[in-house]
């Protein structure tokens, strides 16, 4: 039956059922549509081509028998997002992760597993727990005190898959778990890929802290302060931080932020907040700096302040199927297929070609 699958691609695309029935022009209503989402009727095999077509999936994924669903989602996003546009969103992440799951199944892929941290450290009672828990995921990931370089590559060695989405300005990142019926979860965590690369490697950071940290009754405003402690901490760890800038300043300028930035790859405005965390400068000489800061507008979304960071682009699945292609593993339609683009684009990928 087609129905979970049909309303899947249909809400990835934030279509309603009226919106379907345009898109095929009325070749069937919108209430039939309905009646197939529910399973009570089967679409002809014009129809299901005509959808499958409108909604930018093939007609196997519609058929397919494959389970796979979405839990823990918990979107970072903007206050007042509508409801539709979470759907869209989890139905797109589903969409792509089952695609990179099949992917993993036709190359027999045996990548590392996702094993989720253990321990008394990651039991978070209060915002501050989340410095040292930070401290022991890199013990644990043998991170040393050095800035990361790739945070896509490095969540994707640990098994995390990592999904950058064209979702609205509103969203900033997910993460959630894909169950498959006898098989381990699956971690995601999700990125704005119209964000910038300072926006991104933070966000990914912070979603990783609601994967590893366990709250123990703190409420949805303390978690996230929580998480974006533990991603400050992660990205900018304290001995560094501390051994660069010295464990006390009177003041700070901002030509030094810029300098650091080039070091950690964070915005100057989370250099910022990490020196008042870890008591570099007072409230006082922190105050006047954000001033600075957000005189220049370096603390919005949009910002243009300098040695702006590239996006970060997860590589892993379409460096599998570029291999699965190459070796004839699957045919260049399926490859196309699976990256979601056309064959052209695909053969241009093959030929070395920058997307």
């Amino acid at each position: 039956m087609i129905g979970n699958r049909l309303k899947r691609a249909r809400e990835a695309l934030g279509l309603s059922l009226r919106d379907l029935e345009a898109t095929i022009e009325g070749l069937v209503s919108a209430q039939a549509i309905g009646k197939y989402e529910r399973d009570e009727m089967m679409p002809s095999s014009t129809v299901l081509l005509a959808m499958a077509k409108a909604l930018r999936v093939s007609p196997e994924f519609l058929l397919s028998e494959r389970k796979i669903e979405l839990t823990g989602v918990d979107f970072r996003k903007a206050p007042h997002t509508a409801a539709r546009e979470e759907r869209a969103v989890e139905a797109a992440v589903l969409d792509h992760v089952e695609r990179y799951l099949e992917l993993e199944e036709l190359l027999a892929a045996e990548d590392g597993a996702w094993s989720p941290p253990r321990g008394a450290a990651f039991a978070i009672g209060d915002i501050e727990d989340a410095e040292p828990a930070a401290d022991t995921l890199r013990r644990l990931w043998s991170l040393g005190t050095d800035p990361i370089p790739a945070m896509t590559e490095l969540l994707e060695d640990m098994g995390i898959k990592v999904i950058a989405l064209d979702l609205p300005e509103c969203f900033s990142g997910s993460k959630a778990f894909v169950q498959q019926s006898g098989q381990r979860d699956v971690p995601v965590i999700v990125i704005n890929k119209n964000h910038n690369g300072e926006r991104q490697r933070f966000t990914l950071a912070h979603e990783l802290g609601h994967l590893v940290l366990c709250f123990a009754e703190l409420s949805d405003a303390e978690q996230e302060k929580a998480a974006d402690r533990f991603a400050g901490a992660l990205l900018m760890p304290k001995e560094m931080m501390t051994r660069l800038l010295g464990s006390h300043r009177t003041s700070i300028s901002i030509g030094e932020l810029v300098e650091l930035k080039k070091i950690f790859q964070v915005s100057v405005a989370s250099l910022a907040v990490r020196c008042s965390q870890l008591g570099v400068i007072s409230k006082a000489a922190y105050g006047r700096l954000w001033g600075q800061i957000r005189g220049m507008g370096w603390n919005s979304p949009g910002s243009n302040e300098p040695h702006k960071l590239p996006a970060e682009v997860p590589q892993r699945m379409e460096r599998m199927c570029l291999r699965a292609v190459a070796e004839q593993a699957i045919s260049e339609a399926k490859g196309a297929e699976l990256l979601s683009i056309s064959v052209r684009e695909l053969d241009r990928r093959l030929m070395g070609h920058v997307h």
